[in-house]
């Protein structure tokens, strides 16, 4: 975990256009001193968690039921991503149960992609955990809208 708290947090939250730091938005969750309050909230921490390669707070915010085999080592194996960012989409639920829908925007060697997927969560006993999401192909942005890498020029004069 970086001990730098003055990194926009990765995962794009921000209040009045402001962005939040990595250390006031997710970091709280990952230290463990705070539980996320919704889905959005713990979906936004796991993406961080993905890009900081903290697997095991993803293992341990993931549904035991639902883990399937999957550890903090498998993902540690898994091939490098370069993330750029996060896009939720829409977000929605209730006391026990919620979903959210995302992109989360990655480079690879030769392309941008996203993962888009609409994931469920459950509560149980006031704690917020991943289940399983149903994928999607990725929306990518218009010619003239801001690009996705975060750039602040027009998507088509960077990533495109």
């Amino acid at each position: 975990m970086s001990n730098n708290t003055n990194i926009a947090c990765p995962c794009g939250n921000s209040t009045q256009h402001t962005a939040l730091l990595y250390h006031t938005c997710c970091r709280p969750f990952h230290s463990n001193s705070l539980k996320a309050a919704s889905p959005e909230h713990l979906m936004r921490s796991r993406y961080t968690a993905f890009v900081m390669k903290l697997y095991d707070y993803l293992i341990a915010t993931h549904h035991p039921e639902y883990l399937h085999g999957l550890t903090a080592n498998s993902l540690a194996q898994s091939p490098e991503t370069h993330w750029l960012s996060l896009e939720i989409i829409s977000s929605s639920g209730t006391d026990l149960q919620g979903q959210v829908e995302f992109q989360a925007w990655y480079k690879d060697d030769t392309s941008i992609n996203a993962i888009h997927e609409r994931s469920d969560f459950q509560c149980i006993e006031g704690e917020w955990l991943y289940t399983q999401g149903e994928q999607f192909d990725a929306i990518f942005p218009k010619r003239n809208q801001a690009c996705l890498c975060g750039s602040g020029k027009k998507f088509k004069q960077c990533c495109l």
